[in-house]
C-alpha cells in the first residue's frame, strides 16, 4: 500500500489529477441537488474544492496554476464562440436601450464594490470577489485574480481573497436576482400571461415563422413583368409557378402573367402584402399537384461557399434548383437572393431529383462534418487570445498597465472570430455539444482550483473573520443595481415585465435566473432580452473586475 500512500500524499501529476477528479465529481453531484428547483449548479465544484482544501488536500502550485488558467481560457473562449455571432447585432439600435440598462447594472455594482471597500473597510481583493460572486460571474473572478498577480508587491494572501469573497457571496447571488424578479412582479401587480402575450405578439419580439401561400395573379399591371424586384422588397420567395396548367420551378428573372398561380414563402404579414399587390389567394395548392419537382433539406458544410450570397451560387441556377427557406440556429429565414450562407445552415431546396442530388453535393450536406470539431482553429484562436490578452495598455493614474488577460483576451478574440466565421481554410465553427463539453470542462477545472486554493482560510474567514459581514455587503451588490434599473425600466421606460426578467438575468449572466424566468412566464420570451445583453455584459464584467483591482488596490 506504499504506492497508494505516495499517490494520496505526494505532489505528482497523478496526485493532482486524482484530486481534481474527486473535487469535480463531488462538486457536480452537489450542484445537481435542488431545493424548490434551485441549486448551486456548477458552483458546487467550488464548494467541494473549499471543503477538501479546508481539510488539507493540496496539489502542487505549478500544476494548480496551470489547470486554473487553462480551464479559465477554455471557458471564456467557448463563451465567446457562442455569443459572438449575435454580439454586434445586440449593439444595434433595437438592442441599445437594453444594453444601456444592463451596462448600468454592471457599473452600479462596481460603484457599490468601491464603496464597500472604502467605507466598510473590506480589502479590495475581497470586495472584487464579492462583486464576482454576488453577480454569479466566474470569468470576472478569473480576471481579478490575474490582475492581482500582475501587481508588484502584493501580499501573499491577496491572491486567495477574491476566491473567498466569491464563495461567500455566490449563494445569495443565485437567489437574489430571483427574489428581485418576484418583488418587481408583486410591486407592479404584473399579469404574467398578459405581459407574455403582449411581448410575443409584438413585431420582432420573437423570430418570425415562415408560411406559404398560393396566390392567383389578377393585377393587370403585372402582366409580362419580372417579379424579382417586388419579392426582394418584401423579403419573400416564390418557389413554383403554374402557367397554362403546367407547374414549373420559379427562376431568377421570371416573367409572370395574369392567371398564373404562384407558391410564395415568407413571413405571414409579408405574404399578405404580396397578396394585396398580386391578386387573391388561389384555391389550388401547387405543392399537391403532380409534377417532377420535389423538396429536400440540405445542410451547408462545404467551406468553399461559406459567406457567399445565394444569388452567387451559380450551381443553383445551373441545376434549376430554388432555395425557399434557410434555417439557422433553429430560426427560419427567408431565402432572399442577398442571404449569405453560413456553416450549418439548413436550406430547403425545390427542384428535380437529379438536380437536387448535384446541388446537395455542392453544398456539402455532410452530417459527419457538421458534428466534427475543428481543433486547429480552436488552438489558433486561443493562441491569438493569449497574445491579445498579454498586450499592456497604459492609462494615466493607473500604477500598472491594463491587460485583457487570460479571461478577456480569448473572450474578445472568440467573439470576433466567430463573427468572421472563416479565414482561408480555418473555420471558426464549433458544434453546440462540443462547445458545451469544452466549456464545462474548463469551468470545472477553474472552480476546483479556486476552491482548493481558498479552502484553507474559508471556514476561518466565515466563522471567525469577516465572512458574515462580507455576505451581507454582497447582498447590496446583488440587489441594489437590479432594483434600481428594474424600477427605472418599468416606471420610466414602460418596459414589458418579461423583457425586464430577461434583462436582469442577462446582466448577471445567470442561466438559473433565466430558467426561472422562462418557467414562470411559460415561454422562452425572456431569452430574447437575455441574449441581447449577455455578450456586452460578460465583457464589461471581465474588464470592470480588472480595473477595480488595478485602480484601487
Amino acid at each position: 500500500m506504499n504506492w497508494f500512500t505516495q499517490l494520496i500524499q505526494g505532489e505528482t501529476v497523478a496526485h493532482a489529477v486524482l484530486v481534481l477528479s474527486v473535487v469535480a465529481a463531488l462538486g457536480l453531484a452537489l450542484g445537481a441537488l435542488k431545493i424548490q428547483g434551485i441549486g448551486l449548479g456548477i458552483a458546487g465544484v467550488l464548494f467541494s474544492g473549499l471543503a477538501l482544501g479546508h481539510f488539507g488536500i493540496r496539489i502542487s502550485t505549478p500544476v494548480l496554476e496551470f489547470a486554473r488558467e487553462f480551464g479559465l481560457i477554455l471557458f471564456v473562449y467557448t463563451i465567446g464562440m457562442q455569443v459572438g455571432p449575435g454580439f454586434f447585432a445586440s449593439l444595434r439600435k433595437q438592442g441599445l436601450p437594453l444594453n444601456i440598462m444592463a451596462a448600468s447594472i454592471v457599473i452600479l455594482g462596481s460603484a457599490i464594490t468601491v464603496a464597500i471597500a472604502k467605507f466598510a473597510h473590506v480589502p479590495m481583493a475581497a470586495a472584487v470577489g464579492l462583486f464576482s460572486g454576488a453577480t454569479t460571474n466566474t470569468p470576472s473572478l478569473g480576471a481579478a485574480q490575474e490582475a492581482i498577480r500582475s501587481l508588484p508587491h502584493v501580499p501573499p494572501d491577496a491572491a486567495a481573497m477574491p476566491g473567498l469573497g466569491y464563495a461567500v457571496a455566490y449563494p445569495f447571488g443565485i437567489i437574489g436576482i430571483i427574489l428581485t424578479m418576484l418583488v418587481l412582479r408583486s410591486l407592479f401587480r404584473v399579469d404574467l400571461k398578459k405581459e407574455t402575450a403582449e411581448l410575443l405578439s409584438r413585431e420582432g419580439a420573437k423570430p418570425t415563422k415562415l408560411s406559404h401561400l398560393n396566390l392567383l395573379v389578377r393585377n393587370p399591371n403585372l402582366e409580362g413583368q419580372q417579379i424579382d424586384p417586388l419579392l426582394e422588397s418584401l423579403g419573400v420567395v416564390v418557389s413554383r409557378i403554374q402557367h397554362d396548367g403546367k407547374v414549373e420551378l420559379a427562376k431568377a428573372g421570371e416573367v409572370i402573367h395574369v392567371g398564373d398561380t404562384l407558391l410564395a414563402v415568407g413571413p405571414a404579414e409579408k405574404l399578405e402584402e404580396l397578396r394585396i399587390i398580386v391578386g387573391e389567394v388561389s384555391p389550388v395548392d401547387l405543392r399537391t399537384l403532380d409534377s417532377n419537382l420535389v423538396v429536400r433539406r440540405v445542410i451547408v458544410t462545404k467551406k468553399a461557399i461559406l459567406g457567399k450570397r445565394l444569388d452567387e451560387l451559380s450551381f443553383l441556377e445551373n441545376n434549376e434548383v430554388a432555395v425557399t427557406r434557410v434555417t439557422r440556429a433553429e430560426i427560419e429565414l427567408s431565402a432572399t437572393p442577398y442571404r449569405r450562407v453560413q456553416f450549418g445552415d439548413m436550406l430547403v431546396l425545390v427542384g428535380r431529383e437529379e438536380d437536387l442530388a448535384s446541388v446537395s453535393k455542392s453544398l456539402g450536406n455532410s452530417v459527419k462534418q457538421l458534428n466534427h470539431t475543428e481543433l486547429i482553429p480552436i488552438f489558433v484562436g486561443i493562441g491569438l487570445g493569449v497574445l491579445l490578452g498579454s498586450v499592456p495598455i497604459a492609462f494615466p493614474g493607473i500604477p500598472a498597465p491594463v491587460r485583457l488577460g487570460l479571461a478577456g483576451g480569448p473572450l474578445l478574440v472568440a467573439i470576433v472570430l466567430s463573427r468572421i466565421g472563416r479565414i482561408g481554410p480555418l473555420l471558426w465553427y464549433m458544434p453546440n455539444n462540443a462547445n458545451f463539453a469544452i466549456r464545462e470542462i474548463g469551468i470545472v477545472l477553474f472552480l476546483a482550483c479556486v476552491g482548493l486554493h481558498s479552502g484553507e482560510k474559508f471556514v476561518d474567514t466565515l466563522v471567525h473573520g469577516d465572512g458574515l459581514k462580507w455576505m451581507l455587503l454582497a447582498v447590496l451588490i446583488t440587489v441594489v443595481p437590479l432594483m434600481l434599473v428594474g424600477l427605472a425600466a418599468r416606471v420610466v421606460l414602460k418596459t414589458n415585465y418579461v423583457t425586464i426578467c430577461g434583462l436582469l438575468a442577462g446582466s448577471m449572466t445567470d442561466p438559473p435566473a433565466l430558467a426561472f424566468a422562462n418557467t414562470v412566464s411559460g415561454s422562452d420570451a425572456p431569452s430574447i432580452s437575455y441574449a441581447t445583453v449577455y455578450p456586452l455584459t460578460m465583457l464589461l464584467r471581465v474588464v470592470c473586475a480588472q480595473l477595480l483591482i488595478l485602480i484601487f488596490m
